[in-house]
């Protein structure tokens, strides 16, 4: 049971930005609405089996790169998706990081990275790759791990 909960501060568009993301993710729902003066003050929605709450809590607070969702992808076919997708109104970053429409960072990423980083006789070689990319590519990142040049 999920006990976390990333809590999302926009300024006045947590709906639009929450059903941006249930529209991007296929396992995406809205699970619960807290009203207020004609739009909801929160929502309480999940993507990919992860809960998360949206506030339209005004201009006070804006997002940076301090905080990011990471999303472990299983093929780059979904890297692919994923990143125009999530990036569309946005930027593309480096390293796989990019900024939504909204200004939530995001890191797009395959499912793999922590085991290719957790070898210290490997690490270099895969940060080295991830260096050169914008978007993720699996192949290369797994040609850094093994030992292979990348083509």
């Amino acid at each position: 049971m999920q006990t976390i909960t990333p809590f999302l501060w926009f300024e006045d568009r947590a709906e639009e930005a929450v059903n941006f993301y249930i529209s991007v993710f296929r396992n995406g729902k809205v699970l619960a609405q807290t009203p207020a003066e004609g739009k909801p003050l929160t929502i309480s929605f999940e993507v990919n089996g992860q809960r998360l709450i949206a506030l339209n809590g005004g201009p006070y607070h804006k997002f940076n790169e301090a905080f990011s969702l990471v999303v472990g992808c299983e093929t780059q076919a979904e890297i692919d998706e994923l990143w125009e997708k999530l990036s569309e109104g946005g930027s593309k970053g480096r390293c796989g990081w990019l900024k939504d429409k909204y200004g939530l960072s995001w890191q797009v990423t395959p499912k793999d990275l922590a085991k290719w980083i957790s070898d210290p006789r490997k690490l270099k070689a895969v940060l080295d790759a991830i260096m050169k990319m914008d978007k993720l590519v699996i192949d290369d990142m797994q040609k850094a791990y093994e030992g292979e040049a990348a083509a």
